[in-house]
């Protein structure tokens, strides 16, 4: 009997491509992902926060964070939902997968904080799913180009954070840390990759449309 050989490339066909997106969107959503394979990066520092106006605020920073997670699934899946490559849909997805750890790291520390996630999760998911598809329509070049520049000011918006987190939290900034680091790396891999750097025009709506998401996840 004839296998296929390991390295065989798999085929997708269009339910795959359909089916695959639902339901990693609603695994997103319901908070239903894998719990992360890597360690929580505060599992051994003690809590410091106690007072409940400043565990507020830090929550609502955290549900920005993890809106943005939410945002960053909907992206890769949209951008590898319309992949020309099979090696650029993995790279994607794979890159989700590890963004996935950070859903579940901002999730749990969510919860230490004694708050909830963003309201409007669906709209996150759905607007960036939309995106994600333009973006990968687009060529895989520039796919990669948007990966870098989202990765960009994700790592702007984290460090913006974390200057505002008290330096006794050492819980949260753990967190953050390890977040930045991670798509720092992400979106290094994504340039070196041929990621074609994105029009001004591009990286400013870019922009602003993450600034109205932080605003309004830090609320509902």
């Amino acid at each position: 009997m004839q296998t296929s050989s390991p390295t065989a490339e798999r085929r997708f066909s269009w339910i795959d491509r359909v089916i695959a997106p639902m339901d990693q969107a609603l695994r997103t959503l319901s908070g239903a992902t894998a719990a992360s394979e890597r360690p929580y990066p505060a599992e051994t520092v003690g809590e410091t926060i106690t007072q409940p106006a400043e565990r507020r605020r830090i929550g609502a920073l955290m549900r920005v964070n993890h809106a943005g997670e939410v945002a960053a699934q909907a992206l890769y899946q949209g951008q590898a939902s319309v992949a020309r490559t099979a090696v650029l849909r993995e790279t994607l997805l794979a890159a989700g997968r590890e963004e996935a750890d950070h859903l579940d790291w901002c999730s749990r520390r969510i919860g230490e904080l004694g708050t909830h996630v963003s309201y409007l999760s669906p709209a996150w998911y759905a607007g960036s799913f939309a995106i994600g598809v333009l973006a990968g329509l687009s060529g895989d070049r520039f796919s990669l180009g948007f990966v870098g520049e989202t990765e960009r000011q994700v790592g702007d918006h984290l460090q913006n954070h974390l200057q505002q987190i008290p330096a006794e939290d050492s819980r949260t900034r753990a967190i953050i840390e390890q977040m930045h680091s991670d798509e720092e790396r992400h979106g290094n891999a994504a340039m070196s990759a041929g990621g074609a750097p994105l029009p001004q025009p591009v990286r400013s709506l870019m922009k602003f449309t993450a600034k109205i998401m932080t605003c309004t996840a830090s609320r509902i």
